[in-house]
């Protein structure tokens, strides 16, 4: 009899603050050890798809510098074997040439609104000679731009708002960035 008069005790129950300490715990562990890949890329601006029915301008020869990249590296400006460090200021002379105060080289560009900046590589050609030349590239943009907003506005370019005139002058009608990146040979160079 004595074993039917024993009372029921209560099952025990799991303690629910300490459930949520070790879930935030659990949380902070998680966030602290996942890597995020955060992708970032080259900021540019795709020019809009062009009518199948219209004609592409006419370009003259003279005011298109071609840059070729091969797949071990090597830099042709116009057929002409360069380093990467030297394509910045052959830029620049391209575009700048026929400005006021610059001698009027017969091979380059006429006017810097109509000089045209062509980029072409191979498949093989390493990311980062790729990603080197489009830099020195921009970055001529970027001084001559720089330089007129200075002789111009006496402030240096990235000073200047977006929105602003003197910015979309300069960006737009004194330099445009006219850059063409073609799209890779398969090539066995």
């Amino acid at each position: 009899m004595a074993l039917l008069n024993k009372k029921k005790r209560p099952d025990p129950e799991i303690p629910g603050s300490s459930l949520a300490d070790i879930a935030f715990l659990l949380l902070i562990f998680f966030l602290v050890t996942t890597t995020i890949n955060v992708d970032t890329g080259i900021g540019l601006t795709l020019p809009p798809i062009p009518d199948e029915n219209i004609d592409p301008p006419p370009i003259k020869e003279r005011n298109l510098l071609n840059i070729l990249v091969n797949a071990q590296g090597l830099v042709l400006l116009d057929e002409t074997p360069s380093s990467i460090t030297e394509v910045k200021q052959k830029v620049k002379d391209f575009i700048t040439n026929c400005e006021p105060g610059n001698p009027c080289v017969e091979n380059l560009s006429e006017d810097p609104t109509d000089a045209i900046i062509s980029i072409k590589t191979d498949r093989q050609t390493p990311y980062n000679i790729y990603i080197n030349m489009l830099d020195e590239v921009i970055g001529a943009y970027n001084e001559l731009r720089d330089e007129k907003a200075r002789a111009l506005y006496g402030v240096p370019f990235n000073a200047l708002e977006e929105t602003s005139e003197q910015y979309q002058s300069i960006a737009k009608d004194v330099y445009p960035k006219k850059i063409s990146i073609a799209e890779p040979d398969e090539g066995n160079s």
